[in-house]
């Protein structure tokens, strides 16, 4: 009589301890002799899975709505070609900072074309139009990128616009607010930053404006100008405008790159609006992961969304475009760039979004407390599919399923350990190694490369304008990595396995390493599950809304896992993993993340461009090392299930000899120059200031070059032929921040100013002045020359307080400040910008710590002034215009907030007893 033919078994199952019977085997005959799978199965599902990932990656971000016409939009739709009239309106004012002559144009443009809105509105709906000038303000923010500054401002007009219906008598005291801005920085027309948002607003006004009649609430338009000068639009209408103690809701439009899909990427504190915004948007696209990271200060960039959050207390969402972020803020954020699609995909989500909220009954009433989003158990938790629909559940619910999940897999875990006894405990401390070696080698593999970018090119960051090349930069010595180093966990797995396997009689030694394969491959695979529950319990403890993606990764594998793999009989022996647990584990993670995870990279490569916010600061190599570590992490993360197949395939070794390859082909064109590191459309920042010291006895004045974007400024100083000498030893105080890498020339640099622009620190006041603590007071009169923009450092070392006074003016601006203000350095800063009516005068009164409140100096710092000074101008001097005409064509002037002009003057006050 024939035996019956033993069935594989999974190798978390515990096994038996007593010798297994002869009986209960198969001949060595009936079993598979070879249990290698064919290398090109394994090669075109690696093929399918990349396609797949890069396919969902295309449809999600490219998949763009049709620009309609006005004609096809009618009166109550929003039209992408009317839209586009106001961006190119806009643009053609060219650059339009705060104080210029063009920010004036255009507050003048977008004024008239709100009052067309208001002649043509529906005639059961009133429009509101108020061209608003703000007072001196201080805007003081508590995190983000201006944390610990003073910004204060003077003199900024706003365009503010309110749609309500006639017959609703509560509709003006609840308000939704829409808000952009106009202003640009110096260096940029700013098609996308930000003329297509106040081209959207205008466009979804004049649509508003008809259906308004059925509204229960009213809607702000808030076209704001100070945005780059420190969020000052904002801060300004929330603190002194009467209709902003009626908003109840604020939704911010912004731009971090130039059109493509307008994306969600902050939402709340109250989970509200992005609740409403998923069941109302035609075309939702947000994720939560955008969220984390911005609110993290990884991504060094703020918007108004900040001001309404921290200073009124406001829940809403803030949107921006982020495609082609190497454009931002330079010459090449121009409406050529601008993919047809954009404003219409913006504003039909806007604009059903705002028709649903504005005839709501139940917008949100509470504001909250400062900081409270950061504890609060009813934010949410939002992604969306393939831009098509969106997910959101509150963090109260995600908080209780996070748990549940983590508590149901530990206990799994633990009841197999048991059950399995040490055997057991050995494999899945061996396949928690396979995690460990995994991510070390991935990233040092990918890191090593960064390392050796520049000892080989002419730029760290080659790969700017092309991209793509991070794939056989940093992806292929990843996976290289992660490869190695489950290999040599493989290793070990295999070896214990089999040493297990050799108490049991009746298997010959072959037998024996077939199985011990075949148990070394699923515990490689169930690696991933105890991978991504540490990070389901790392998220879900941090409270980050992102640990979902944990979820999606750690269920549907189990699931599979389960479905297909697991036995109930330690009898049963292993057999290879099936395909189908691989295509189950792996279709709803590639399908949700995906598009996520390679968007992601893609915008941090196209930051690259403005990595250094401390131009020379920081190592050439370090921006590449960044987009390594993000690589190799998202590549650790993701492949951890895909190479468990390729132990037992035949695929391994070609597998390693085509990354290897890949990566040497790379660096070979890396090293030959062939694809240039920028080009036109993806620019170099370089920036030139005509520079005057007047800190010294005598003034000095020079011309110097620095760079936001990673590298020397050797190439580009030898082309501008301006006789520049590069070098760290050419360190530029700009107060805001310190060029410790840049090139200086003094030849002709004298003229294109005059004594009146230079600024002045006096003490009028500071021997025998006191105050009730009998602090020591020194009264500083402050003139700015005729500069509207200036940046102060006060020393907070010696400084305890102090206040600022606006000479000239009715009002007293007063800030008291103490040392925790400070930076790590020791320096508080104030920035100031206004119009061209703005103060140029001031009295700052500096409170002296006493001897006992004064921190004990090192023996090594040196003496430092108690003031340093910086003031900029909106001029060109003759000098800089000759250097600027000889810029190379892949270079572009670089505006960030609060950024010099062209013309500088720097000033101190020596600290004296």
């Amino acid at each position: 009589m024939r035996k019956r033919h033993p069935k594989a078994s999974d190798s978390s199952e515990p096994s038996s301890s007593k010798e297994i019977d002869n009986d209960a085997l198969v001949k060595e005959d009936d079993v598979q002799a070879d249990v290698r799978r064919s290398g090109k199965v394994w090669l075109s599902l690696l093929i399918l899975i990349t396609y797949s990932s890069w396919a969902v990656y295309n449809y999600q971000t490219g998949n763009l709505p049709r620009p309609l016409t006005a004609k096809q939009a009618g009166k109550r739709g929003f039209s992408e070609i009317q839209a586009m009239k106001h961006v190119t309106a806009l643009t053609q004012f060219g650059p339009h900072p705060v104080s210029s002559d063009a920010l004036v144009h255009a507050l003048e443009y977008v004024l008239e074309e709100v009052e067309k809105v208001k002649e043509t509105a529906h005639w059961e709906v009133d429009v509101n139009v108020d061209f608003f000038e703000s007072k001196s303000g201080v805007n003081r923010l508590v995190g983000g990128l201006f944390k610990g500054k003073s910004l204060v401002y003077s003199d900024i007009s706003h365009v503010v616009l309110r749609i309500l219906p006639k017959y609703e008598s509560d509709a003006g005291d609840n308000a939704i607010l829409v808000s952009s801005h106009i202003d640009t920085v110096f260096s940029t027309g700013g098609a996308g930053d930000c003329s297509s948002c106040v081209a959207v607003m205008l466009e979804l006004a004049r649509s508003v404006s008809q259906s308004a009649h059925g509204f229960k609430n009213s809607i702000i338009f808030l076209f704001n100008t100070g945005e780059e000068e420190g969020l000052n639009g904002a801060h300004s209408f929330i603190t002194q405008h009467p209709w902003s103690s009626t908003v109840r809701l604020a939704i911010d439009l912004e731009a971090m790159g130039i059109g493509g899909k307008s994306a969600i990427f902050q939402a709340g504190p109250s989970p509200w609006a992005i609740e409403n915004f998923a069941l109302a948007a035609k075309h939702p696209y947000g994720q939560i992961i955008g969220q984390d990271l911005f609110t993290s200060g990884l991504i060094k960039s703020a918007t108004d969304f900040q001001v309404y959050k921290e200073v009124a207390g406001l829940s809403g969402l803030d949107f921006a475009f982020a495609d082609n972020t190497a454009v931002y803020h330079t010459k090449n954020d121009k409406i050529e760039l601008l993919k047809p699609g954009s404003l219409q995909h913006l504003g039909e989500n806007m604009l059903a979004f705002l028709l649903r909220v504005a005839s709501s009954s139940d917008l949100p009433k509470d504001k909250t407390v400062h900081g409270e989003e950061k504890s609060n158990p009813d934010s949410a938790v939002y992604f969306d599919i393939l831009g098509k629909y969106m997910v959101v559940y509150r963090q109260s619910f995600a908080k209780m399923l996070y748990v549940s999940v983590i508590m149901q897999s530990i206990l799994i875990w633990v009841l197999s350990l048991l059950m399995g006894g040490s055997p057991a405990v050995v494999s899945l401390l061996l396949s928690c190694l396979s995690i460990v070696l995994s991510w070390i080698l991935s990233v040092a593999f990918s890191v090593a490369v960064a390392f050796i970018l520049p000892l080989i090119s002419s730029s760290p960051v080659p790969y700017a304008s092309n991209p793509w090349m991070a794939i056989g930069l940093f992806v292929s010595p990843a996976v290289l990595g992660s490869i190695t180093g489950q290999h040599v966990a493989f290793i070990f797995l295999k070896k214990n396995s089999s040493n297990r396997n050799s108490n049991r009689t009746g298997l010959s030694p072959r037998l024996r390493d077939n199985l011990a394969k075949l148990e070394a491959e699923r515990w490689l695979f169930k690696a991933g599950f105890i991978q991504w529950l540490v990070v389901l319990a790392f998220g879900t403890y941090y409270k980050l809304g992102s640990a979902y993606l944990a979820l999606l990764w750690l269920v549907p594998p189990a699931f599979a896992y389960g479905l297909l793999e697991a036995t109930l009989t330690p009898i049963r022996l292993p057999k290879p993993l099936k395909l189908a647990t691989l295509a189950i584990s792996l279709a709803v993670p590639i399908m949700v993340s995906s598009g996520s995870f390679i968007g992601l990279t893609s915008t941090m490569i196209g930051m690259l461009v403005r990595f250094d916010r401390n131009p020379g600061g920081t190592p050439e190599w370090l921006g590449s090392a960044l987009i390594a570590v993000v690589i190799a992490t998202f590549i650790s993360l993701t492949v951890v299930y895909l190479l468990a197949y390729i132990h037992l395939s035949g695929a391994k070794r070609s597998i390693v000899i085509a990354l290897c390859m890949i990566t040497a082909l790379s660096l070979a064109l890396v090293t030959s120059g062939v694809l240039p590191a920028f080009n036109e459309d993806t620019a170099r920042t370089l920036n030139v200031v005509h520079v005057v010291d007047t800190s010294g006895e005598e003034q000095v004045s020079f011309i110097t070059l620095f760079s936001n974007t990673p590298g020397n400024l050797n190439i580009e100083a030898e082309q501008i032929q301006e006789g520049f000498t590069c070098g760290r030893e050419n360190k530029v105080d700009f107060v805001s921040f310190e060029a410790k890498y840049s090139c200086v020339t003094k030849k002709d640099a004298e003229a294109g100013w005059d004594k009146n622009d230079i600024p002045v620190l006096r003490v009028i006041n500071g021997d025998k002045e006191s105050d009730e603590r009998k602090r020591r007071v020194i009264s500083v009169s402050m003139d700015t020359g005729g500069s509207c923009r200036w940046t102060l450092g006060i020393d907070m070392e010696e400084i305890e307080d102090f206040t600022l006074h606006v000479v000239g003016e009715d009002e007293e601006l007063m800030i008291v400040q103490g040392e925790k203000r400070s930076n790590e350095e020791g320096w508080h800063h104030i920035q100031f910008s206004g119009g061209k009516k703005s103060a140029t005068r001031f009295v700052l009164k500096l409170y002296e710590k006493k001897e006992e409140e004064k921190k004990k100096k090192k023996k090594e710092k040196k003496e430092r002034p108690v003031l340093k000074l910086r003031t900029d101008m909106d001029r060109v001097t003759p000098q800089v215009q000759r250097v600027i005409q000889r810029f190379p064509s892949f270079c572009s002037m670089f505006g960030k907030s609060t950024s010099p002009f062209t013309l500088a003057f720097l000033a101190s006050l020596p600290y004296t007893k």
